[in-house]
């Protein structure tokens, strides 16, 4: 499997993982913090799945590692207003650690095809 397919399951599968989460929240933070974090990863799986057709890919797989970084502070902030638990937290923050690391790798992949 490449780096794309996995950032893209990875995503998907913590999308599945995450929502129900999001659905304890308190109600006056579920639209809020509850939507950003919702908003974001819907935001990554579709760069993601826009980068596998776009001659951009780059572009947007630039953009995708920044918007893991403000779901990363979002996550973190969950879990410091402990909407979470720090296990829960814990296995957040790793899978998008490890999307990260196939955007990066993927990233690698495309800089190396285009030199």
């Amino acid at each position: 499997m490449s780096d794309k397919e996995d950032a893209l399951t990875k995503t998907y599968d913590l999308m599945v993982w995450l929502f129900p989460q999001i659905g304890r929240f308190p109600r006056e933070h579920r639209y809020t913090l509850g939507s950003r974090l919702e908003n974001s990863l819907l935001d990554i799986c579709g760069n993601l799945i826009e980068a596998r057709y776009s001659r951009e890919k780059t572009v947007l797989l630039h953009a995708t590692n920044i918007l893991l970084e403000k779901l990363r502070y979002l996550a973190r902030l969950s879990k410091d207003l402990r909407f979470i638990s720090v296990k829960k937290y814990e296995y957040l923050s790793r899978e998008i650690n490890m999307i990260g690391m196939f955007v990066g790798g993927w990233l690698k992949k495309v800089k190396e095809m285009s030199s």
